[in-house]
């Protein structure tokens, strides 16, 4: 019984005691510090990884999104009433990051502006008309208060365009909280979307979009863009998305006008798919309408810029 003389039970308790150190070290480190990245390791990307689309952006990127009233770009008259030049007729801005939501701003086509010389003051969608993507960018920029330089970037869509956009994405899922019927004979169209869930396809979302039975009641219209906004948003981040959307980038290529590649593209694409949710959509604050004014400005004492930045 020597081996449990006194020297060699110490020796074997000091053996044990380390060993269940270092076993509650183990233990501690595998809880609290996070596990290796595995594509730091040299891991291949699975195809369900945004990344495999293209590298994110390295920092936030600002996109003015132009919707024309036209059919297609260059079109000599718009498809709206009364009939004439295209106009712009859904303004949207966002704000791409991969680490942080993505920021929508809804910014109201029926704005009134006045350029230097004019006699009196018109509406902001009137704008592409007479100047382009530069005026209305130069526009919103001083009415936002944005930074030098932004929008850096721009999209301009044609109605074809957002037709084939929600076509290639494999239609969309909205939820209508009420039905819309109306048949549009000066317009050429007619609209059919009956309330509760629906899985809408190209035609069905510009008819959603479109659908503006008071011209005095615009703001009703821009909540039906909120929702093709989100469904739009939704579809781009589901499983499928990452599959469709170098195809839909190259389907898009003739039917739109931007000063992004199309390497720029896939990237805000990635970065779209990979940013936390929810998405913020946010409206600028409008004065109250007085009395049959078609024109509506930013309510008073507001500060800029009216979209911060984060």
């Amino acid at each position: 019984m020597k081996w449990l003389s006194p020297p060699r039970v110490r020796g074997v308790l000091r053996v044990g005691s380390a060993l269940l150190g270092l076993g509650v070290t183990g233990w501690l480190l595998a809880t609290l510090w996070p596990e290796p990245d595995r594509v730091a390791q040299g891991a291949p990307l699975s195809a369900d990884q945004p990344e495999t689309l293209a590298t994110f952006p390295e920092s936030p990127v600002t996109v003015l999104v132009i919707g024309l009233d036209a059919n297609r770009l260059g079109a000599p008259t718009n498809q709206a009433a009364p009939k004439g030049p295209a106009n712009a007729d859904a303004l949207l801005m966002l704000r791409i990051a991969s680490r942080e939501p993505l920021q929508v701003l809804q910014i109201p086509t029926e704005l009134g502006v006045q350029l230097p010389g004019q006699k009196d003051p018109g509406r902001l969608s009137e704008l592409w008309r007479q100047g382009g993507v530069s005026l209305v960018s130069d526009a919103i920029h001083d009415i936002v208060g944005l930074e030098d330089g932004d929008p850096k970037r721009y999209v301009v869509m044609p109605r074809a365009a957002l037709r084939r956009l929600v076509d290639g994405l494999g239609e969309v899922e909205v939820v209508l909280g009420q039905s819309y019927q109306r048949q549009d004979k000066a317009q050429g169209y007619s609209v059919n979307l009956q309330a509760g869930r629906q899985s809408l396809n190209g035609v069905q979302a510009e008819q959603l979009v479109r659908h503006l039975p008071d011209p005095k009641d615009v703001s009703q219209r821009r909540q039906r863009q909120d929702i093709l906004v989100e469904a739009l948003i939704e579809q781009v981040k589901a499983p499928s998305g990452i599959a469709l959307i170098p195809a839909l980038v190259d389907q898009l290529d003739a039917d739109v006008e931007t000063n992004l590649s199309r390497s720029e593209q896939l990237s805000l694409a990635a970065a779209i798919i990979a940013s936390p949710e929810p998405a913020a959509i946010t409206r600028l604050p409008l004065a109250d309408r007085s009395g049959e004014q078609t024109l509506r400005q930013i309510k008073s004492g507001v500060s800029r810029p009216l979209w911060p930045q984060p």
